[in-house]
């Protein structure tokens, strides 16, 4: 299990990632998800 909790600046790099590639487009929703939730906390 991963140590560190998912942030906006992360979130954006697996979006720009997917989008140059084509991949993992389902993650990058979740990725997003993810951040918005922990940055609330």
């Amino acid at each position: 299990m991963a140590k560190d909790k998912m942030n906006k600046k992360s979130a954006s790099r697996i979006q720009s990632h997917a989008d140059k590639t084509g991949k993992n487009e389902e993650f990058k929703s979740r990725s997003q998800s993810a951040a918005d939730k922990n940055e609330k906390h």
